[in-house]
């Protein structure tokens, strides 16, 4: 059988679920909905939630044969910067999540890998994982202030919706120079 984590859990911790108050009898179900603070490092390079920033919980658990099965929505602030114009982007995400937790010593612990599911410690939930990986897998890698950003000029650095239509920068190749010179004796 595998063993379970020796980590002790906080049952007061925000990203912790009791359920001593969830009859073990399958079909039973118990809403819960609280706001809790985003742990640390909850996003990727360019965009994330912010340390300590409200996650809105709207959860259900309900009783399974195996376990708890905990269904429904995380929702809070994103901050981060555009891939292309590097504006701030400031942004609410909402993720589903569905996992089930099963209790110890269940038929799960012989029909699946430990990290297949989740696991109970005793009558405790750890959310954070589950949290963590909806939330960042829901974040693009490469984030855009809009669909349409057009990013920034690649001369002078400046964002091109800021600029005029005819906005340019003539550079002229070294080696056609002269040529150059020809055209404007002409003009």
């Amino acid at each position: 059988m595998p063993k379970h984590s020796s980590n002790t859990l906080d049952p007061r911790s925000p990203l912790v679920l009791d359920t001593r108050d969830l009859p073990r009898r399958p079909g039973v179900s118990r809403t819960v909905e609280r706001v809790a603070p985003a742990p640390a490092d909850l996003g990727v390079e360019l965009i994330s939630v912010p340390e300590g920033a409200d996650l809105d919980l709207d959860l259900r658990m309900t009783s399974v044969s195996e376990g708890v099965l905990v269904t429904g929505t995380v929702s809070g602030p994103v901050r981060g910067e555009c891939g292309r114009c590097l504006r701030e982007i400031d942004d609410t995400v909402t993720v589903t999540v569905q996992e089930l937790y099963a209790y110890e010593d269940s038929t799960t612990d012989a029909t699946t890998e430990e990290d297949e599911v989740g696991r109970l410690q005793g009558d405790l939930i750890d959310l954070e994982p589950e949290v963590r990986d909806a939330l960042v897998l829901t974040l693009p890698t490469n984030p855009t202030c809009r669909e349409d950003c057009p990013g920034l000029c690649p001369d002078c650095g400046t964002p091109l919706d800021e600029l005029p239509a005819d906005h340019s920068h003539q550079q002229i190749d070294p080696r056609w120079a002269g040529l150059s010179q020809l055209t404007r004796k002409e003009e």
